[in-house]
């Protein structure tokens, strides 16, 4: 059975319940086990794999997620598209908590994790993968459509910038990433988006602002329960959109 579409769930999404009677598949890649069994199940008809980017019960920080094995399980299945979900910190003033975000850029700052399945070229044949536009437009734009037709609070573009993790920003280092030009930061959007391009799946995410990071400093700084309590408080609306685009998705 060809698995159509591979849903990513982050923090808040860890295992949505999208689909009834889905059972589970254990698989090994490769480059090893992926963070999660896969949940496998129908969305109206149409085949749909769910993975835990953490594992199930949030267990894996995200320097420590297999991202290889992640998007190469979805491709030894026969995924043919990949919708992710993640929670992130504004560095804008119009992107509020609650909004969703639907991303068409990165600019990676990770510093530890394999960004690439090439670990070696074969003689002359270098592979260096285009990430002009690494958000595949297609499904950006079945998203953005979804969005506006459920009156969602969303913005049609944005730009994040994934770090390291687990711990957050300093003031000061969020402040630059604003001069940066990001408009989002998260902790796994980079590596994944730049990886599912390599393999050749196309790939969009759909973000979940939960708080203003740190730069704001007539705010709270960031903590990982106020994340939470905004995530669960608007995880409907992740389901909702995650629901209504896979159709539009499988008609491509």
């Amino acid at each position: 059975m060809t698995i159509q579409i591979g849903i990513i769930g982050g923090s808040g999404l860890d295992n949505p319940e999208l689909f009834l009677n889905a059972r589970d598949q254990i698989l090994n890649t490769k480059w090893g086990a992926p963070s999660s069994p896969l949940k496998i199940g129908k969305v109206a008809g149409i085949n749909v794999a769910l993975l835990g980017r953490h594992g199930r019960e949030h267990t894996i920080p995200p320097t420590q997620v297999n991202y290889r094995a992640n998007i190469q399980a979805f491709k030894d299945i026969g995924c043919t598209h990949i919708l992710a979900t993640t929670a992130v910190g504004s560095l804008r003033n119009e992107i509020c908590r609650g909004d969703l975000i639907i991303l068409d850029q990165f600019i990676d700052f990770t510093k530890q994790r394999k960004m690439t399945f090439h670990e070696s070229f074969n003689p002359h044949a270098p592979v260096h993968t285009p990430m002009a536009d690494p958000f595949d437009s297609q499904l950006r734009e079945i998203l953005i459509r979804v969005c506006t037709d459920q009156g969602l609070s969303f913005h049609k573009s944005g730009t994040v910038l994934t770090i390291e993790g687990p711990r957050f920003s300093t003031r000061a280092e969020s402040k630059m990433f604003r001069s940066f030009g990001a408009d989002i930061i998260n902790m796994s959007v980079s590596t994944e988006v730049a990886l599912a391009n390599e393999i050749g799946i196309p790939y969009a995410a759909i973000a979940m602002s939960t708080d203003y990071d740190c730069w704001k400093e007539d705010e709270q700084p960031v903590s990982w329960d106020a994340i939470l309590e905004v995530f669960k408080s608007n995880a409907d609306k992740v389901t909702q959109l995650l629901l209504a685009a896979i159709p539009r998705i499988a008609l491509q």
